[in-house]
């Protein structure tokens, strides 16, 4: 199986004066087109991800979103927001000669795949999206200042520790300061304390493997810095409720919304207020299931509705 989903195709692709995005096909080279949206902004791509596309059917196109993964240079901020990132989507599907595609993503893929689809609604078969963030001030505000916190008291610790009592009005602000100082080591420290309070909360179950992979010190620094610029930056949006906003541009896009009842990073309230101004997008609630991809609820339910585009 390791083999099957090995890429078939790999290339770097230019995008602007400074990033240049990896780029990978996996799966059936004539099969049908989609493209896998990963989270953060700024987590990355990996193998485990090929996994959810059948190898026979799909033709799935994975990247790197720029200062991430394998994509470079590793954690710039510089030309790096969310419209960069939809130009690069139709960059690459121009470049592939992709007519239109199934758009697939969770959590921060699912804030970019809405932001892409309500921009290019003409190239998109479908819509499957998992872990709904909206990225409005509610989202950030629960689980980067007071909510979430109530649940997890015991993983929020380091990252509360890690500012001072004078500075914890406002850890998004905070954070910022550090994540973005001159000394390399107070940068690395503020992303893996920003980055492991995020991977510790991800499962229902957390799991030490999920946690080493948010701390590493690759994936810490672009995840953590990646995301704080987006979000102290409202995503780039022209309004904290954009995508609720445009949701009428998909109204003619088929759907799928799967979400974790208990999701801790991204509550399901977003889900079901996406659902409300997308009414004819499937909504599946897994009942025993957190954020992440890899909950077994949240996967079947993924591979299930791909099978409405067979």
């Amino acid at each position: 199986m390791a083999q099957v989903n090995q890429p078939f195709n790999t290339f770097r692709l230019k995008v602007s004066e400074i990033h240049e995005l990896y780029v990978e096909e996996v799966g059936n080279p004539s099969g049908v087109p989609i493209v896998f949206l990963h989270g953060g902004p700024g987590a990355g791509c990996n193998e485990h991800h090929r996994e959810l596309f059948d190898p026979k059917i799909f033709r799935a196109v994975l990247f790197d979103q720029r200062g991430c993964g394998r994509s470079t240079p590793h954690a710039s901020l510089e030309q790096n927001t969310t419209w960069d990132l939809v130009a690069d989507i139709e960059r690459i599907r121009d470049h592939l000669k992709i007519d239109k595609w199934i758009v697939f993503g969770g959590s921060w893929g699912s804030t970019l795949g809405l932001a892409y689809a309500e921009s290019h609604s003409e190239r998109c078969k479908a819509l499957i999206l998992r872990g709904i963030f909206l990225c409005r001030p509610e989202e950030i505000e629960w689980f980067y200042q007071y909510g979430a916190h109530q649940v997890f008291p015991d993983f929020f610790q380091p990252y509360q520790d890690f500012i001072p009592a004078s500075e914890r009005d406002n850890y998004l602000k905070a954070y910022y300061k550090r994540l973005n100082s001159a000394d390399e080591k107070v940068r690395l420290e503020a992303a893996k304390c920003w980055s492991i309070w995020e991977g510790s909360t991800a499962k229902l179950l957390p799991d030490e493997k999920t946690i080493s992979e948010f701390g590493s010190d690759h994936m810490a620094l672009s995840l953590a810095r990646i995301e704080n610029h987006y979000f102290v930056n409202g995503c780039f949006f022209r309004t904290p409720n954009q995508l609720l906003e445009d949701a009428h541009k998909i109204s003619n896009v088929p759907g799928v919304i799967v979400h974790g009842r208990y999701d801790m990073v991204c509550p399901i309230k977003n889900a079901f207020d996406l659902h409300k101004v997308w009414p004819n997008a499937d909504f599946h609630v897994i009942p025993d299931a957190g954020h992440a991809v890899t909950e077994p609820g949240i996967q079947k339910a993924l591979k299930e509705s791909l099978r409405k585009y067979y």
